[in-house]
């Protein structure tokens, strides 16, 4: 299949064709003596992802694991679905999110205000998975992946309190949702993904600050695919990071309202950015990837939340 590549390490990387998209999000499939699939993407991406696992060998009784490194749907919008397609596998995910798996109404509800009439677009609707097939995770945690192959996990909120970054003890691969922001492969852009309502900035530095100290040997990035000079792209994480605050706060110092604000931001940050001087359509991608509006917005509902911010 043209959406399935593979990594090494009985490793695949599946693009879930968010919303018809190609290059947004990726979802990955550990197959070994206990296939694992981590990130479902999005609820309409469920039939793409099973159709994937299927040509890989998977059938509905082998996946033994979904693991998801939080509940934001483009990560994890298909659980229910691919709870369905695949009756013995387990569903992991941090206990600050397993709760939302079990009973979406809540998440859904937030979502419609956050994205409209676009919601069932980009989205669909996450359907619910029985709570006795959800484990939940602490600050750290272990996936069984048979052989003695396991996947360790990481609590590393700051993107969102029920974040996880995933190791794999066989690889060294480290699954890194959108702890580390989103990756462009084309243009090979890094950029900050700083969404409200969790954003905050120690936090989001201490769970980089966390990624470097595992020693992985190759991040997988949920958007888009695996990056091998993992020093350099951690440090460049963090200096973006810093970049975006630094910015929305001279912003937010200048009384600008958050229109304004995000006009300014993108302005003084477009000539880091490859992809900004690509085509339309790279353009386009990269803002869907990680769109100014909703990083200034988790920078200024985190700076209303700091005292003298």
């Amino acid at each position: 299949m043209d959406n399935v590549r593979p990594l090494g390490g009985g490793v695949y990387e599946i693009d879930t064709r968010m919303a018809g998209y190609t290059g947004i999000t990726a979802g990955y499939l550990i197959l070994g003596d206990r296939p694992c699939l981590v990130e479902t993407g999005t609820s309409t991406s469920a039939p793409v992802v099973r159709e994937a696992l299927t040509s890989l060998g998977v059938g509905a009784g082998d996946l033994a694991t979904v693991v998801v490194t939080h509940i934001h749907l483009d990560h994890a919008g298909g659980v229910g679905d691919i709870a369905a397609y695949y009756p013995s596998a387990e569903i992991v995910v941090h206990e600050k999110g397993a709760r939302h798996l079990a009973d979406p109404s809540r998440l859904m509800a937030s979502a419609k205000m956050v994205w409209g009439d676009r919601l069932d677009v980009l989205f669909g609707t996450l359907a619910p998975t029985d709570a006795s097939r959800i484990r939940a995770l602490g600050r750290t945690g272990t996936v069984d992946l048979g052989n003695g192959r396991t996947l360790s996990s990481h609590y590393s909120p700051g993107h969102a309190k029920h974040h996880v970054g995933l190791l794999d003890s066989l690889t060294g691969d480290l699954y890194v949702g959108d702890a580390a922001g989103v990756y462009l492969p084309e243009t090979g852009d890094l950029r900050p993904a700083t969404p409200p309502p969790d954003f905050d900035l120690g936090v989001a530095l201490d769970s980089i600050a966390l990624f470097t100290a595992l020693g992985a040997q190759r991040l997988l990035f949920s958007h888009y695919g695996p990056v091998e000079d993992v020093p350099a792209t951690l440090e460049r994480s963090a200096e973006e990071l810093r970049i975006w605050v630094d910015l929305t706060k001279q912003a937010r110092a200048e009384g600008l309202d958050l229109d304004h604000a995000v006009a300014m931001v993108r302005d003084r940050t477009k000539e880091r950015y490859a992809a900004l001087r690509a085509d339309e359509a790279t353009a386009g991608q990269f803002e869907l990837l990680s769109g100014a509006p909703s990083n200034v917005a988790g920078i200024m509902h985190w700076l209303d939340r700091v005292p003298g911010a």
